[in-house]
């Protein structure tokens, strides 16, 4: 895919299925059983059957291979299976992936997948713990000797920074976590369904790596996420309307690092999410007004803010005001600070909802979102709209 210019992978392909487990802090299953339940929900929910998929996606970071996956579900024959580096940033590059497989005949029914017990068992937040010899470990050694151990410790520089540059107090983060808890208190599949805070409790919430507060952390949760791409053609023969890949994209920055491109000329920004928002404009044909609703990766707040800039809602340093204006539907769901924390793909999911209409908090009319992935690595965004 060209950075300079519209590719032509949007409209030939739709996401028919999605399905999840439960959210919680301890699943009490293997991960391998929460993909399987996983993808299992997607079919049925697609009106589909193992027998149908021919590929499989996941991330780097899953423990579940493709293969082990497709045996559980009695998925026959694979001509596509892939996995998509950098953590949360690989979320929406899965739908990407499996939508190219499918505009090009590689395959004809992929699923993409994400389960962990990231709660009662690894648990990202604890920070690095050993790193087998590689180049992302020795970037991480001029992080890590001084004390720069967890994502917290790694984004509070970015966050400390962009504070200073325009002036504002870390109070102006709560305006997301606000946001994002408002909608899952009326989600009753969010941890933290009818749990709403206000910006006096976030405020108040104890420190975690200064500017950080605790709630501008998200969850730490054991679930799974899939979901079913397929041909718009064939999607229109299935039972739910579906959520048409108007335009999807990778991004990585110059100076990229996973998480600690503290070497940049500015870090007030995302330059990764750059690269993503320029090419799913230009792909999509649209602009920041003609989004309807955003699910914007919420691993911690400041840069959820930054994202708004980067895709050009608001300018440099006004996002926390236009999120206190709700002056763009913001993580329906609940996000990952309110409903579960699965690498973004309950994010993809909830999008699909609201093109369907069928959103716990659906915003009327909703025919266009934009869905992104992790930030503060390469990263990746989608733009989904209704058929037709």
């Amino acid at each position: 895919m060209s950075a300079r210019k519209a590719d032509t992978l949007g409209g030939r392909a739709a996401i028919v299925g999605i399905g999840a487990t439960e959210f919680s802090k301890d699943s009490g299953r293997s991960e391998l059983k929460l993909a399987v339940e996983a993808v299992h929900a997607a079919l049925d929910d697609a009106g589909l059957t193992p027998a149908d998929v021919d590929g499989l996606v996941t991330f780097t970071m899953d423990t579940s291979p493709e293969i082990s996956v497709a045996q559980a579900c009695g998925i026959g024959d694979l001509t596509f299976f892939s996995r998509v580096h950098y953590g949360g940033g690989a979320a929406c590059a899965t739908v990407q992936q499996a939508a190219l497989a499918v505009a090009t005949g590689v395959a004809e029914v992929v699923v993409c997948y994400r389960a962990f017990n990231e709660r009662s068992g690894r648990r990202f937040g604890s920070g690095v713990q050993h790193r087998e010899p590689s180049a992302e470990g020795a970037a991480l050694g001029w992080s890590l000797p001084f004390g720069l151990l967890t994502p917290a410790s790694w984004v509070a520089m970015a966050a400390q920074r962009y504070l200073y540059a325009y002036g504002l107090k870390p109070e102006v983060f709560g305006h997301v976590a606000v946001t994002d808890r408002r909608h899952a208190a009326t989600n009753p599949a969010a941890y933290f369904h009818g749990k709403p805070i206000t910006l006096a409790e976030h405020a108040a919430s104890r420190w975690i790596v200064e500017p950080l507060r605790l709630l501008d952390c998200c969850q730490e949760t054991d679930g799974g996420q899939a979901i079913v791409v397929t041909s718009v053609e064939r999607a229109r023969d299935l039972p739910r309307p579906p959520a048409v890949i108007t335009a999807a994209a990778q991004g990585a920055g110059r100076g990229q690092e996973q998480m600690t491109s503290f070497y940049r000329d500015d870090l007030t920004g995302l330059p990764e999410m750059g690269v993503v928002a320029r090419q799913l404009w230009r792909s999509g044909g649209l602009t920041p007004a003609d989004i309807d609703v955003a699910i914007l990766y919420d691993h911690f707040t400041p840069f959820v803010l930054m994202q708004l800039e980067e895709f050009g809602f608001c300018g440099r340093g006004e996002s926390a005001g236009f999120v206190a204006e709700d002056a763009l539907p913001l993580n329906t769901h609940g996000g990952q600070l309110g409903e579960a924390y699965l690498h973004g793909m309950n994010g993809i999911a909830e999008a699909v909802r609201q093109i369907r209409g069928t959103s716990v908090n659906q915003v009327p009319g909703a025919a266009r979102a934009l869905v992104t992935a992790g930030t503060g690595v390469p990263t990746s965004g989608l733009l989904l709209g209704a058929d037709g």
